[in-house]
């Protein structure tokens, strides 16, 4: 028994499209690679950010991941599993993942899209919680990795709110 029906409808704007055309209005650098991907550069506060998007299309999903230049040492992969076990506990959007091979830490998202058109804004939407994201917790990474934090040292510096203005 299958729970999807397939309604044989064609999608009218590819969302990889969408985003393309996100990432030439701010002027933003990309790489189309294909039809079903592409991969912009975003300056931060903090860092760059590397988000390539990936149109899915047995899933009817565009998939994000957001990866910033942050090498994790073996020594510290444990304490970064621990703060990103943390760091997901708290997020409604999204989560973190460590790519191993690389020692890389990503942000993953996937906006379903099943039956439905591509919005700038909800591609917007998509983006703008990848990178504030990001950047809210790129610190407390960097503590664990290059300041020889714990992961409760980390998370509570990241999670420290500023109130006015010096």
């Amino acid at each position: 028994m299958t729970l999807v029906v397939d309604y044989g409808t064609e999608r009218l704007i590819n969302p990889v499209d969408t985003i393309e055309q996100i990432a030439a209005l701010n002027d933003w650098s990309f790489d189309r690679s294909g039809d079903h991907e592409i991969t912009i550069s975003v300056t931060g506060n903090w860092t760059d950010y590397h988000i390539s998007f990936t149109w899915m299309d047995d899933l009817e999903a565009l998939h994000l991941a957001c990866a910033f230049d942050l090498k994790v040492p073996d020594a510290r992969r444990r304490e970064v599993m621990d703060l990103m076990a943390r760091i997901n506990e708290q997020l409604w959007i999204g989560h973190f993942d460590l790519w191993a091979q690389e020692g890389v830490v990503i942000f993953r998202h996937a906006l379903p899209l099943v039956g439905t058109e591509t919005s700038p804004r909800q591609c917007e939407a998509l983006l703008d919680a990848a990178v504030d994201t990001c950047e809210r917790y790129f610190q407390a990474y960097q503590f664990v990795v290059w300041a020889g934090k714990t992961a409760n040292e980390a998370i509570e510096s990241a999670l420290f709110e500023i109130a006015g203005h010096a």
